[in-house]
């Protein structure tokens, strides 16, 4: 069970959402997929902290600050006299590590994930010192994807590689203490300090008539769903869904995108498209929402 369970980023909540119904540019599509890679290897390294046995506290995703500066941790592992912080990185194919670099083959240096959890682990020091807790630190970088290899990789340096991050997970099993009162202080006081918005979020500008209307399948995200009686049916794969659930689906992406603007019932009738009737449209919103104002100035929460 995680103390603090891993949320999907905000930003790429977004960018999932612009993908689908904007052309992004190269840059930001290159930024997109690289969130989008990152949050995938952190998913996949949960599969393997959530089977942990042990009596440990698993806080994921954090955001945090000291002296005006943010720093993130991927994973952090509290267990008696012992914080374990990790940093996850997904990286794919052959790299080769030389003279404190790291690079993909043939010849492209890549940030040295070591450089960033040097970092994040004087930051977390500097916090914990704050906080009065002077507990010993074992922070790791971990490469989680399986098809991943690096050569002349350094044996002085924490790296976990995928096919020991299972033995990893054996050693935290095999530690018999139980986590003391004073350490879930620490588990509430660092849930309490972490940061909902990212300075790292980067994202593109766009607005409302930029964006592609229409409901999308939720099963091949196309666009082509045309609407029978009160079916929602994709021309695609075929998959059918009803109008009010892909009306209310629809909603929320929205929501995501445009969360400033109000919810009436012409703009949710144009960002649906599909949808011809207003009057249906205003029966999902009456029923699935509390109505603010009247006639034409009513809107929805």
């Amino acid at each position: 069970m995680f103390y603090k369970p891993r949320t999907k980023p905000k930003a790429l909540v977004i960018l999932d959402l612009l993908d689908k119904r904007t052309d992004l540019t190269g840059k930001d599509k290159q930024h997109y997929l690289n969130l989008k890679k990152g949050y995938e290897g952190e998913m996949l390294f949960d599969t393997f902290t959530e089977k942990l046995q042990c009596d440990c506290l698993i806080l994921n995703d954090l955001l945090l600050e000291i002296n005006n500066t943010t720093f993130q941790i991927d994973a952090l592992i509290i267990v008696q006299g012992k914080i374990h912080f990790f940093e996850v990185k997904n990286h794919e194919g052959d790299y080769y590590y030389q003279s404190d670099k790291l690079f993909k083959k043939p010849k492209l240096e890549v940030l040295n994930p070591l450089d960033q959890l040097s970092r994040s682990e004087s930051l977390l020091r500097q916090l914990l010192l704050s906080l009065s807790f002077t507990p010993h630190i074992d922070a790791s970088v971990v490469f989680i994807n399986p098809n991943f290899t690096l050569y002349q990789a350094p044996l002085d340096k924490p790296l976990i590689f995928p096919t020991q991050v299972n033995r990893h997970m054996d050693h935290l099993n095999k530690i018999p203490a139980k986590p003391t009162v004073q350490h879930k202080k620490l588990a509430d006081q660092l849930l309490t300090l972490h940061k909902t918005d990212s300075p790292y979020s980067k994202l593109p500008s766009y607005d409302y008539e930029q964006i592609q209307k229409g409901i999308t399948c939720s099963e091949c995200k196309s666009f082509s769903v045309t609407v029978e009686k009160r079916k929602c049916v994709c021309g695609v794969c075929g998959y059918r869904e009803s109008v009010t659930n892909a009306v209310l689906r629809t909603i929320k992406e929205f929501q995501v995108l445009f969360p400033d603007k109000k919810i009436t019932s012409n703009i949710i009738h144009d960002w649906c498209m599909v949808v011809e009737s207003k009057r249906a449209i205003r029966r999902i919103l009456a029923d699935n929402f509390n109505a603010v104002g009247k006639h034409q100035w009513t809107y929805y929460e």
